[in-house]
């Protein structure tokens, strides 16, 4: 299938590593040239270096969501650099912190809601002019099944994905008539450096495999996920490749759950 990318301009933020890398290696890969945009400097060069490899046009720059003028100068490296933004995709996030309701402080509430939700505010607000002067766009947020289906201990990453997927759909509303097209992608338990570690330590402890740690963990958290193993992360990216084509011209306001059915409601 013809994505028609070619030549398209995308801003994938938390592109150093993880899901994120993989939705702009993804873009890439259908023609796209890529700014990658990630905390760690040395991080975010290394992933972009490690794609021109291939011969990919895609640019690093170090931009923290919590910083306005952080967000300001990557949008402005990118028009400076390709003239244009055609696509965003608002993948960087963070959950901080792992503990009962009771032991989140408030400072820890701030700090996530700016960087998982303030910041993707903040950085659709710079580039929704320039999708306006150029008669539209597709925006992409970047969600989680905790949105909808809240973990007891991480009761501030879920609120920030809750307002996420509401923010997401009045966005829809607002600018579906000058063709801004915005759809959330909610993945969970997908493969990435960070679940490796936990079934690792889980495993560990049990003194067992990564396999049987996966399957227990399953079990044990997520009852309703029926195809018993962890996502690739290259099946969340080709459904935000999908999302940011023009074979997706007439789907706007919606969330794509890439979960194995872990969900447990319509």
């Amino acid at each position: 299938m013809d994505l028609q990318l070619k030549g398209k301009v995308a801003i994938v933020t938390g592109g150093s590593k993880g899901i994120g890398k993989a939705i702009a290696e993804a873009l890439l890969k259908e023609g796209a040239k890529v700014i990658i945009s990630a905390r760690n400097t040395d991080e975010v060069e290394d992933a972009a270096a490690t794609l021109r490899l291939d011969g990919y046009d895609v640019t690093a720059v170090q931009a923290d969501m919590s910083i306005k003028s952080d967000l300001e100068q990557l949008v402005a490296a990118t028009l400076h650099r390709y003239g244009r933004i055609d696509i965003l995709v608002n993948n960087a996030g963070t959950i901080d912190t792992i503990a009962p309701i009771n032991e989140i402080s408030l400072g820890q509430w701030r700090y996530i809601f700016e960087v998982n939700f303030f910041g993707v505010v903040e950085l659709t607000n710079l580039v929704i002019p320039v999708m306006l002067k150029e008669k539209g766009g597709r925006i992409i947020n970047i969600s989680s099944e905790n949105a909808v289906q809240p973990d007891r201990m991480m009761a501030h990453y879920n609120a920030t994905k809750a307002a996420l997927n509401n923010y997401s759909k009045t966005l829809s509303m607002a600018y579906g008539k000058d063709n801004i097209l915005v759809n959330t992608v909610s993945p969970a338990f997908i493969r990435t450096p960070l679940l490796d570690d936990m079934l690792d330590k889980i495993a560990k402890e049990a003194n067992t495999t990564r396999e049987e740690a996966t399957r227990t963990f399953l079990k044990e958290n997520r009852p309703y996920q029926v195809l018993g193993r962890a996502g690739q992360m290259e099946e969340t990216a080709g459904i935000v490749a999908f999302l940011a084509s023009e074979q997706a011209s007439f789907i706007t306001g919606a969330v794509f759950r890439v979960d194995g059915g872990s969900v447990g409601t319509v």
